[in-house]
């Protein structure tokens, strides 16, 4: 036989077959090693004598389709030695010619290890999958168990706010509360968002949008925190529009993020600039935003954008985030086709955060700019119907609706609010979601079965975010899906619409 060496020394089994008999002819040294059978034991043998197959029947259909095609393979052959022990081989098996005979050469290689090592890896990724769908419910079931009293807190502060108390203490508490509560309502949201990022789970809601606009929605959300640091902040933008195509709600995210970042991270009385240019030609929209803060230290800069990156946390600096914003402005902007650089001459010299994104000419926008129809506005009471199975959250947004001029009741589950809105007629009702025995998902269904509440408008007021809840929303016929806490403004303002 050619290669005799070779096939003496090789560390695979190897046999050697009769092709029309299927008769073993031949056998290398290293198929005692693996199956524990002799040279002598071997030959003459067919596969099935010696463990290669269940039985002679399987043994035989292998055959035929090797006699068929000139070549068989088997990936995971399950194959038992003398001593009776099971392992998975290769099992590789085709037809040549020697000397005018037609011979079959089988190579088995024993896989036992790298399919136990297959399964665990295996294992291991269903198990690392379970994690991750664990994580996510409970970071969803974190964001509702928190956002809950965020909104009776929220709503409290608002109720107060609503009395006219001059007490100038009282003031400054509820001034710090709401900076505290707002706080801790970006946190979660950050802590969401960027999970969801990660996992490619977020949708785009594209847009033509002016930049101009998005940076001035950035600022109004984080005045009261700039307020509250006593921070100058100076606002630069262009005269004529800069058009860019974006998700409204995630691009302002991102300058939300970078606004708050200059703000924490500036001592008392520091300067901020936001500003807003057309860049590099026209071809791209470019804002930045600048601070006099506590700078970045050389060595942390390359890393600034990577997930929970902080600088060294100090006594005088306690007011950090989770390390989460900056890599979720990153991950934002990378969606929309952009790109975001830090910039920082080092500790206590300041940063600049630059962010650079496609932009749109107003002649070759792919996307019409007529104004979106907001609905009319109407200045009469509504009459709403609060459903949370939270007393408190309830019972606050109650006072909080009836102290700005509307008509508002409370039910505490679902089934009792089915009851209610069939008595008390409501024009909206403010449905929480997770309820327990009946959630609002299926308060809202029942609502427009029923032919007195099928047209009602309904406000879903819940404390999950994700992009799947809101789709679970609308599918489930709610009109809107606001968030906890609710921005009292933005919820007047759904009231004060027609459609």
């Amino acid at each position: 036989m050619r290669y005799r060496r070779l096939f003496e020394t090789a560390q695979d089994a190897i046999l050697i077959l009769d092709e029309p008999s299927g008769k073993i002819l031949d056998a290398n040294p290293f198929i005692k090693e693996m199956l524990g059978y002799s040279h002598a034991e071997i030959v003459g043998k067919e596969g099935w004598e010696i463990g290669m197959f269940r039985d002679a029947e399987e043994n035989k259909a292998a055959f035929r389709e090797l006699q068929a095609k000139g070549y068989i393979r088997y990936e995971h052959l399950p194959l038992k030695t003398r001593d009776g022990k099971l392992i998975e081989v290769e099992f590789v098996s085709n037809v040549y010619q020697v000397d005018q005979r037609n011979v079959i050469q089988c190579n088995i290689r024993d896989i036992t290890e790298r399919s136990r090592l297959e399964r665990q890896t295996h294992e291991q990724a269903e198990a690392l999958a379970e994690l991750h769908h664990r994580k996510d419910e409970f970071l969803a079931m974190l964001s509702h168990e928190l956002r809950n009293p965020l909104s009776a807190i929220s709503s409290a502060l608002h109720v107060l706010r609503l009395q006219g108390n001059e007490n100038p203490i009282q003031q400054r508490a509820m001034t710090t509360m709401e900076g505290q509560v707002g706080q801790l309502a970006h946190l979660v949201d950050d802590l969401l968002e960027v999970s969801r990022v990660i996992t490619g789970r977020i949708q785009l809601q594209l847009e033509c949008l002016d930049l101009r606009s998005i940076a001035h929605q950035a600022v109004e959300a984080v005045r009261p925190l700039i307020e509250r640091q006593r921070h100058e902040l100076s606002v630069s933008l262009p005269a004529e529009p800069v058009w860019v195509q974006g998700d409204p709600t995630r691009l302002e995210q991102v300058v939300v993020n970078l606004l708050n970042n200059a703000a924490k991270y500036s001592d008392e009385g520091g300067h901020m600039r936001l500003t807003v240019e057309q860049g590099d030609g026209e071809v791209e929209a470019v804002l930045r935003v600048r601070d006099t803060g506590v700078g970045i230290a050389p060595e942390l800069l390359p890393r600034i954008f990577d997930l929970f990156t902080q600088a060294d946390r100090t006594l005088d600096r306690s007011e950090g985030g989770l390390g989460i914003g900056l890599s979720l402005v990153q991950k934002l902007v990378e969606l929309h086709s952009g790109k975001v650089s830090a910039h920082s001459a080092g500790l206590r010299q300041g940063s600049e955060f630059i962010v650079r994104l496609p932009a749109l000419s107003t002649e070759g926008s792919p996307i019409a700019l007529a104004p979106i129809e907001r609905g009319k506005l109407s200045m009469q009471t509504v009459r709403v119907l609060v459903v949370d199975d939270n007393v408190d959250v309830a019972d606050m947004i109650v006072m909080l609706l009836q102290l700005v001029g509307h008509e508002a009741k409370a039910a505490y589950s679902g089934q009792s609010a089915l009851e209610t809105a069939t008595e008390y007629k409501p024009d909206v009702v403010l449905l929480d979601i997770g309820m327990p025995n009946m959630n609002g998902y299926e308060v809202a269904r029942r609502l427009r079965r029923e032919p007195q509440t099928k047209d009602v408008r309904v406000i879903a007021m819940t404390g999950y975010g994700q992009d799947s809840d809101r789709l679970r929303s609308q599918e489930a016929g709610c009109d809107h899906h606001l968030v906890k806490p609710v921005d009292t403004q933005k919820l007047q303002d759904l009231l004060a619409r027609r459609v």
